[in-house]
């Protein structure tokens, strides 16, 4: 991955040089084409960080750290910064209870699965309306921590599925390259599961499930 990751970087850089007119001045036309250009290397130095974490948890060479974190508060504290969707009318609505919902895991790393949960469920909405982040403990053989994040119909059977095994997880969605699939491995390698809604449409919501710390 150090082969990819080095010549993007200096690309990046260039760039960002060249913007900041070190090697003389710009027409208005050229700082918008090249603007565009960092944004395009920035997406692609992006991709080349997940691929290297997706090798690392693959192999199990990537460290996730443990410690005890609210779910429900670190999802209520993400969905405030989310807003994507917002100039197409949807908005994401947030369900969490008052209690905590303690889960152990990476905090950043389980963050970032969230987050790519919320954007690709706000991406996928294809007409003005909600997309429901919701919160809840369900009690199995073992008690879970569950985020469902869909459609407000699909959730009941959604947060149902992780009562026993798990259906499939569409990761390969949303616009967001391997940030998904990243994110599945992720939540596995914290003892949990991802899911897409059961049936006939599993783009209607996703959820995730952790072991609760009791």
């Amino acid at each position: 991955m150090h082969e990819l990751r080095t010549p993007v970087t200096v690309v990046c850089g260039y760039i960002r040089m060249v913007l900041k007119e070190h090697g003389g001045p710009l027409t208005d036309k050229q700082k918008k084409m090249l603007q565009e250009a960092e944004r395009s290397c920035e997406r692609i130095s992006a991709l080349v960080a997940e691929m290297s974490d997706l090798g690392k948890l693959e192999s199990q060479e990537l460290a996730v750290a443990q410690h005890d974190i609210d779910l429900a508060a670190l999802v209520a504290e993400l969905a405030s910064d989310m807003h994507e969707g917002e100039d197409r009318g949807v908005r994401l609505d947030v369900r969490v209870p008052t209690r905590p919902i303690v889960v152990t895991g990476d905090r950043a790393r389980l963050s970032a699965a969230i987050t790519s949960l919320l954007h690709a469920a706000l991406r996928e909405r294809g007409e003005p309306g909600a997309i429901v982040a919701e919160c809840s403990v369900l009690e199995g053989t073992a008690p879970w921590a569950v985020l469902a994040v869909g459609e407000e119909h699909a959730l009941p059977s959604l947060v149902d599925a992780g009562l026993g095994t798990p259906p499939p997880f569409d990761e390969y969605r949303g616009g967001l390259g391997l940030a998904l699939p990243v994110a599945r491995r992720v939540v596995e390698a914290l003892g949990g599961a991802l899911w897409s809604a059961p049936g006939d449409r599993p783009r209607a919501g996703s959820a995730l499930r952790l072991p609760l710390r009791t």
